[in-house]
Parts: C-alpha cells; sequence; structure tokens
C-alpha cells in the first residue's frame, strides 16, 4: 500500500477514534439537556465563512474569534476549547484533501507533520518558560523578515520562485527543525499556517505543497488537544456542533479553488497571510504590555 494512503487511513481512523470519544463523553449531557445539541444558527455562518478561507491557507482562528466577538456567539473564555473541539473534522476533511490532490514527497511531508507534533508533545514544557509577550515579539518580527524576503523574491531581487515538491538534506532537516519549533509555539496559541506557509515558500518548494503539510499537521495536533478541553468541560457544545456540521461543508466548496488560484496570487496570499500574523502579534504584544503598564501604576 502507498505510503501516503497508511498516513490518511491513520488520520481517518484517529478522527474517528476522537469523535466516538467526544460523544460518550457528553452522554450525561445529551441525557439531561437535549437543548445543548442543536447548533446556534450564527454559529454555523461563522464556521462556514472561516473554514472557507482557512482552506485557502488564511486560517480560521482569527476570523472566527472576531465573528464570534462581533456576534456574540460564545464567551470569550471558551472560544479557545471550542474552536479546536469543533474544527477538528474540518481538519481532517482539509488534510485528506489535499494530501490526495497536491503532489508533495512524502518524506518531506511525514517529517514536516512528525516534527510539529513532537514539538507540541516535547516542546510545551519549554515554551511555557517564554512568556507570551516575548514570543509574540519574536515571531511577529520574524514574519516581517520573512514576508520582506518574500517580496524580494517576487520582484526577482531574491531567491528565485520555489517550484520544488519536496526537501532533501539540510533543506530538509531545518524544515524539521522549524516545524518542531512551531509545534511548541501551537501551545502558546500561535497558528502554524502562516509560518508554515513562509518556510514552505523561502525553503524554494511549490506554495501550494505547504496545504497538505500543514493540515496534515494540524490534523494530528487537534484531537490530542481537544481531549482535555472535552475533559474538562471547556467549550461550548452548541457552538462546537455548528463547527462540526458547517466546517467540513466549507472545505468541500473551497478545496477545488486553491488549485486554480495562480501561483502568483498563491504568493501575494501567502504574503498577505504573514503580514496579517505578524502585525496581529505585535500588536498583542504592545497591547499586553500597555496594560502591564497600567496594572502596576
Amino acid at each position: 500500500m502507498d505510503p501516503k494512503t497508511i498516513l490518511i487511513a491513520l488520520l481517518i481512523v484517529f478522527a474517528i477514534a476522537y469523535h466516538a470519544f467526544w460523544y460518550m463523553s457528553e452522554k450525561p449531557r445529551r441525557h439531561h439537556h437535549p437543548g445543548d445539541l442543536k447548533p446556534r444558527g450564527l454559529a454555523l455562518v461563522a464556521a462556514f465563512i472561516a473554514n472557507f478561507f482557512d482552506t485557502l491557507g488564511i486560517g480560521s482562528y482569527a476570523t472566527t474569534t472576531s465573528m464570534s466577538k462581533l456576534w456574540n456567539i460564545m464567551p470569550d473564555e471558551k472560544i479557545p476549547g471550542t474552536l479546536n473541539v469543533g474544527y477538528v473534522m474540518s481538519t481532517v476533511f482539509q488534510a485528506v484533501i489535499f494530501m490526495t490532490i497536491v503532489e508533495v514527497e512524502f518524506l518531506t511531508l511525514v517529517s514536516i507533520i512528525a516534527a510539529a507534533v513532537l514539538g507540541a508533545f516535547f516542546g510545551a514544557g519549554i515554551v511555557s518558560g517564554f512568556s507570551r509577550r516575548q514570543v509574540q515579539i519574536g515571531m511577529g518580527s520574524a514574519l516581517l523578515v520573512a514576508s520582506g524576503l518574500m517580496v524580494l523574491s517576487m520582484s526577482g531581487q531574491g531567491p528565485a520562485p520555489g517550484v520544488a515538491l519536496g526537501l532533501s538534506g539540510a533543506k530538509l532537516g531545518l524544515a524539521v527543525g522549524i516545524s518542531f519549533v512551531l509545534g511548541s509555539l501551537m501551545m502558546l496559541g500561535i497558528g502554524y499556517y502562516a509560518p508554515c506557509l513562509i518556510m514552505i515558500s523561502l525553503l524554494g518548494m511549490d506554495p501550494r505543497v505547504s496545504y497538505p503539510i500543514m493540515m496534515g499537521a494540524c490534523a494530528f495536533l487537534m484531537p490530542s488537544g481537544s481531549i482535555q478541553f472535552i475533559r474538562k468541560g471547556s467549550y461550548d457544545l452548541r457552538t462546537a456542533l455548528a463547527f462540526l456540521v458547517a466546517g467540513p461543508i466549507a472545505v468541500l466548496i473551497a478545496a477545488p479553488l486553491v488549485d486554480r488560484i495562480p501561483l502568483f496570487w498563491l504568493r501575494v496570499l501567502v504574503l498577505v497571510v504573514v503580514l496579517y500574523t505578524a502585525i496581529r502579534m505585535l500588536r498583542s504584544a504592545a497591547i499586553e504590555r500597555a496594560a502591564a503598564a497600567a496594572a502596576r501604576a
């Protein structure tokens, strides 16, 4: 059997086991509070919009959070858990689709995914020693530098545009190391998508290759973290169910569009994503610094 097929099968089994655990964990609530099983209407709309753009590589966390606050979908403290619990299936859909339709060398694919998973598992203790503000400033600054390199590349003054479908040697080792760090940073809420996109582009690979890699990494990571949210009940069930229903539908509609986007415009999309993420991180760091200063005053 093809190695990629085995990886996809493993992911599907993992996803089924996760949702079975979720279903059984909510058995008492289904019995005593059947009204909690009705998906929230606005959450269905938010999930569709967020996962449509998520499939194009924009990411769903920021868009969903913005819509949740604007439309008062759920309490702010429930947002992280609800996102992780409810978006597992849509992320798995993305991973399976892009692993199937986007060509990428298997060794590169599995190495970067495995590094992200290991980074999240082993790196949580190390990364937890950093302050959130330090991480925000560091990642935001790094992404601004990387976006500048991308502009040079697109203008023909920097590295040649990437077309490779895989990596080897030192470049593969560098990608694995970076992915390990990014997996660790996910434990602090730093998204994997934008840094993965820029890493793939700067290492000389076709930006489309980033889709199966980043979707696959998140698809394996999210169920593990979501189990903890389910056990602690730190999520909104009705909203999570809406995410479970609407998310995969949006993915199925958006996925065919990715392959039709011209390469230049895909690189522009990557640049926009990176700049947005960098500005958002640096702005959050500034807000937290101001809040800390006000608390000391």
